[in-house]
């Protein structure tokens, strides 16, 4: 089983608690409608699918907030979750953890 920490309610809790929300960071564009439609298939549907560590969105239903979690693809092991809204670590922070 699965242990996701919330950074808003400063718990460890099982799995199924979470659920998963695709991938952190993806930013919306600003004039959607001067995309062709092959460029919006891509920013709705392709992803960098990384293996190895990996930034994803989870919300915590417990709280019902959103959050971003830095997760190894490879081992399914969280390194670090961290609210949403803040800054992505960089990769010296994340070696720090």
């Amino acid at each position: 089983m699965l242990l996701i920490h919330c950074p808003y309610c400063e718990d460890t809790l099982p799995e199924l608690e979470f659920t998963y929300a695709g991938e952190a960071h993806i930013a919306r564009p600003a004039d959607p409608s001067a995309f062709s439609d092959e460029e919006w298939r891509d920013f709705l549907f392709i992803r960098t699918n990384a293996r190895g560590p990996h930034y994803e969105r989870w919300r915590h239903i417990g709280c019902g907030r959103f959050f971003n979690a830095l997760r190894d693809t490879v081992s399914d092991r969280f390194l670090m979750t961290y609210k949403a809204g803040e800054a992505r670590p960089t990769l010296t922070q994340e070696a720090a953890e």
